[in-house]
């Protein structure tokens, strides 16, 4: 079939299809994966069982209206909020958004989340739709290499060190320029910014609490100075330290 035919019956398919039957519930067969959708509003409209349970909600009716800073930690909501702005801005998708959690010991675990821009029959852009994978089914699917698994769990136990790319393509048994290459074919950034950004959110993290100094966090994280740690925490996060701890604390009051 040439290429005109298969898009016009696409397209006829597509337009005739009634989305009240709810066609991403095929996302509910799908063991751990998290589907959702929000409007222009950044409000959730739509979303399968795994995302509605994970959240902690009993139906979708009860997760509707709701924003990521309704069901999110402040932290985690400032992330995807940044990224749904991305995409509204330019039109684009994000593929591969490797997101990280701490556990109480302080340890990183994460997932990949992949987000589209939803257009209506004009071509208006009016939400943004995604699905979420642990860390092991999205590794699965990105079909990541061996030394990229490797270079995932030594980041994970050495990133509050001043770990180099040299040190990590050597423990991984690859020249700096492969790694480079490998991690931008599977998360679309460089291993420094993978590790950053790691950084950056175990930062978000430590500020939250009430005891936090700024500059103790800048030495447990590797970085050389509190005035290295404050750009390379304003360049990602757009607030200094400071401004980011006293911001929270007002949000908790």
């Amino acid at each position: 079939m040439k290429a005109a035919d298969a898009a016009q019956l696409r397209s006829k398919f597509l337009s005739s299809l009634d989305l009240t039957s709810q066609p991403y519930r095929m996302f509910d067969t799908l063991p751990g994966i998290s589907f959702f959708a929000k409007n222009r509003d950044f409000r959730f409209v739509c979303a399968n069982r795994h995302f509605i349970e994970t959240m902690g909600f009993k139906s979708e009716d009860q997760l509707m209206d709701k924003d990521d800073f309704d069901v999110f930690p402040r932290r985690l909501a400032e992330n995807f909020r940044r990224d749904d702005e991305e995409i509204f801005r330019t039109g684009e998708p994000k593929l591969n958004i490797v997101e990280l959690f701490f556990n109480q010991q302080g340890i990183p675990d994460w997932f990949i989340t992949n987000k589209m821009p939803l257009r209506d029959k004009k071509g208006r852009l009016i939400g943004i739709m995604g699905v979420t994978q642990s860390y092991g089914q999205a590794m699965t699917i990105v079909h990541a290499s061996q030394h990229i698994e490797r270079a995932l769990a030594y980041i994970r136990e050495h990133f509050r060190t001043r770990l180099s790319v040299e040190d990590l393509a050597q423990q991984v048994h690859l020249s700096p320029r492969q790694l480079h290459r490998k991690f931008v074919e599977t998360f679309g950034c460089s291993p420094q910014t993978f590790i950053m950004k790691l950084r950056i959110q175990a930062a978000c993290e430590a500020l939250q609490h009430e005891d936090a100094q700024i500059s103790q966090i800048a030495t447990d994280l590797g970085f050389y100075d509190q005035s290295g740690f404050t750009h390379h925490f304003h360049k990602h996060v757009g607030l200094t330290p400071l401004k980011y701890q006293r911001q929270f604390r007002l949000g908790r009051r």
